[in-house]
């Protein structure tokens, strides 16, 4: 964690804009010294092997981060390489908006009273099974523009949009 924290610092660092550096995109750079640093075991779901001692709904604060001033929480590589992708959206003039983040069991139980499992026509996942409950998914707020950058750039962060019918539904699934 603390060369990711080092590498946030350096690509928030005025010396490392493009215009200051007149080099590649300072999102690039950020992402392709990330590359290694963010990969982990993880089980054939995509779940982080280290959360799993814990089950889905059940992570303890200690292993959640705030993404940035936000106020959500997801698992801290997963919190890290989203606020380096907002402040890279920033820099392009592109604005990502978070409306959920990590959903703890009860949240998940009653999100899907109220708006019905997915599998069924509804918007939630089956409590004990969402992404969200592991700290590894977001939704996001997104105009067209931002969904368009999210779908362009979103890979080099380690997130991917995973969910049909959820365009605003993103997942930390770093490439291996």
């Amino acid at each position: 964690m603390a060369e990711i924290r080092t590498q946030i610092a350096a690509f928030r660092s005025p010396a490392t804009t493009p215009a200051a550096a007149g080099t590649e995109s300072s999102s690039a750079a950020f992402a392709q010294a990330l590359d290694g640093t963010l990969r982990t075991a993880r089980t054939s779901a995509g779940v982080p092997v280290e959360l799993t001692k814990y089950g889905n709904g059940r992570i303890p604060e200690s292993a959640l981060q705030r993404v940035g001033t936000t106020g959500h929480r997801l698992w801290a590589p997963a919190a890290t390489s989203l606020e380096a992708l907002m402040c890279a959206a920033r820099e392009q003039g592109v604005n990502i908006g978070i409306t959920d983040s990590y959903r703890p069991l009860a949240e998940q139980v009653d999100l899907a009273e109220r708006k019905g499992l997915y599998s069924q026509g509804g918007l939630a996942a089956k409590p004990g099974t969402s992404d969200h409950g592991w700290g590894i998914a977001v939704d996001l707020d997104l105009d067209s523009r931002a969904q368009a950058w999210m779908r362009a750039n979103a890979g080099r962060f380690g997130f991917a949009e995973t969910t049909p019918r959820e365009p605003w539904h993103w997942a930390f699934r770093p490439a291996k």
